[in-house]
């Protein structure tokens, strides 16, 4: 049985990938900080349904604390690690910034280290669209660029990406950072747009809709981003013997067994569209507050998702409305309305 280390078990995604996982049949030993960013119950409740399984075991520590995080690690001798515990949202990193510093800085260094330490087989850890920033060209590529991150939570996600191209190259550790766009799904976020509208719209009170409305987003079903995830564990990279190895449109470095792939549902989707789902699925209009362009934001993401094809043979396709009705319904089920 194949041992894979999540880091953010109980965090909306990490409570997902765990969830597919040991589905599969692997052995998941859990790590999250269970930190009070947003409403801790709906951690402990994730954290509390993977601890059903007898394949699954957790400790709640923060990233920073390197003794603690080596000896979860150490004990649990994974062949994989998957990092993706982080002080998540763009905003916060406003209000914020040393909560970022900390915990993706810091917490990203420590986990580089001990799968170094320990040679584990594949390395995975989680970055995101934001790290393109300024780029106007869409879709995104992979080999696009991404030196003009607009926020501070998108450039400690780019330096994750850099240390990790970094250890990949000097220890031949082989190291896969995937972007995410926009996830959303059952079991979400309270901070992110999906949670608030739902919630404002049956609360009868306004909504915040940025940037007049004029947004897009590549929005990902949860159960695709993690099904991504799952198919790139298997997915190791190499490092090339030359440059003209590496395949046309492949973001493998031509130094580092390294790899960049965008997890995305390739439909950039217009917000209103997207407002207007959640309307009909709840069955009621919502009052909308409309509000100029947020700092550090950006007004559309959109995916090219050939790499992640090509690896794995998989793409996201969950319809947007689909994806908005399961999340309704969970969100109704878990507040009992």
């Amino acid at each position: 049985m194949k041992s894979i280390f999540v880091t953010g078990s109980a965090g909306f995604i990490g409570y997902h990938l765990c969830r597919l996982l040991l589905a599969e049949g692997f052995r998941v030993d859990g790590y999250d900080g269970m930190t009070d960013y947003y409403d801790v119950t709906l951690k402990q409740r994730r954290h509390a349904m993977l601890r059903q399984s007898e394949n699954f075991h957790a400790t709640e520590a923060l990233l920073e604390d390197q003794a603690t995080l080596a000896h979860a690690v150490k004990t649990a001798k994974p062949d994989v690690i998957v990092h993706l515990a982080a002080q998540a949202g763009v905003r916060y990193s406003l209000e914020n910034p040393r909560a970022y510093m900390d915990a993706n800085l810091v917490g990203g260094f420590n986990i580089l280290d001990l799968a170094r330490e320990l040679d584990v087989q594949h390395l995975l850890m989680a970055s995101t669209s934001s790290v393109y920033g300024a780029n106007t060209e869409m879709p995104f590529l992979e080999t696009h660029k991404t030196e003009t991150p607009m926020t501070f939570y998108a450039a400690t996600k780019k330096a994750n990406e850099m240390m990790g191209h970094s250890y990949a190259h000097i220890y031949s550790l082989p190291v896969t950072m995937f972007r995410f766009f926009t996830v959303y799904g059952p079991w979400g976020r309270p901070d992110m747009a999906l949670f608030k509208f739902t919630k404002g719209i049956l609360e009868g009170t306004p909504i915040d809709v940025y940037n007049n409305g004029d947004m897009w987003r590549d929005f990902t079903y949860v159960d695709d981003l993690v099904r991504g995830i799952r198919l790139l564990i298997d997915a190791v990279p190499v490092r090339p013997a030359t440059p003209e190895d590496i395949a046309p449109g492949d973001s493998l470095s031509p130094a580092a067994p390294f790899r960049v792939v965008n997890i995305g549902n390739s439909d950039k989707i217009r917000l209103m569209d997207f407002i207007e789902a959640i309307e009909d699925e709840v069955g009621r209009k919502a009052i909308r507050n409309y509000m100029p362009m947020q700092m550090g934001d950006v007004p559309a993401t959109w995916a090219d998702a050939t790499l992640l094809k090509t690896l794995t043979g998989y793409r996201p396709q969950t319809n947007f409305r689909d994806g908005v009705a399961a999340f309704v319904r969970w969100y109704r089920d878990y507040y009992q309305i």
